[in-house]
């Protein structure tokens, strides 16, 4: 066992979302993921063209509830529109419960994998569906895509790998330069990388746009790009 850095403990191939990493979750991953909240901003943007005043919207593992209470924000002059928040981890729902109240807003514990959604206008998933199993992966976004009502969107951030070896590691190489650049040692760089051995399983970009136009989709657009994480506006 090593540590991934602030304060965060990591089991080889073993990373995980509650205990600990519950305190420490928006510290950590907004020093990780390049963009991170410049990525809120711009969904809660793009949220505009989508929401109506009796929209549901969800965002499929909504962690310590930031970007959800930041939608609901957004638009809480809506009074009918829904904004759910659908995480897996007990210990960020509580922690979203504790840090972010509205009467258009929710947290629920559930699995996005096999929960029941209501027809919606906006699905976001921000850096999520990378760690859902490749071989249930495909079946997920296929539910997004029926869950939408026509002319809704999915809103989808993703760490993505090159589309070659060399490609791959010129941006490996990036990353592990910005995350020394973050004031992460050699050893929490490591550490951190072993963790998610087999638990977060990127696609390319071209990866992911297949599995996106398999469910249905057709309209998609990337809107955010930096080194190997991306966004992606998908529109039915």
């Amino acid at each position: 066992m090593g540590k991934s850095g602030d304060g965060i403990e990591a089991k080889n191939a073993n990373w995980k979302f509650n205990g600990e990493m519950v305190e420490h979750f928006e510290e950590h991953v907004a020093k990780s993921v390049p963009l991170y909240r410049e990525g809120h901003e711009l969904i809660v943007k793009l949220s505009d063209y989508f929401v109506k005043d009796d929209s549901v919207c969800y965002e499929l593992g909504s962690s310590a509830g930031t970007l959800n209470y930041k939608l609901a924000q957004r638009h809480k002059f809506r009074e009918n529109a829904k904004f759910i928040g659908v995480e897996i981890e007990q210990d960020m729902v509580k922690k979203a419960n504790e840090l972010y109240k509205g009467s258009n807003l929710s947290f629920i514990c559930d699995d996005m994998n096999t929960i029941t959604m209501e027809k919606a206008d906006l699905i976001v998933s921000y850096y999520t569906i990378q760690f859902i199993h490749p071989k249930l992966r495909q079946q997920l976004i296929d539910k997004i895509y029926n869950t939408l009502n026509w002319g809704g969107a999915f809103i989808f951030y993703e760490k993505v790998r090159a589309n070659d070896a060399r490609f791959q590691d010129i941006i490996s190489n990036l990353y592990m330069e910005y995350k020394l650049d973050q004031g992460y040692s050699a050893e929490e760089i490591i550490a951190k990388s072993k963790s998610l051995k087999g638990v977060l399983e990127p696609f390319s970009t071209q990866g992911n746009i297949d599995m996106l136009k398999r469910a249905g989709f057709v309209d998609i657009l990337s809107v955010q790009k930096y080194m190997n994480f991306e966004g992606f506006l998908v529109i039915k």
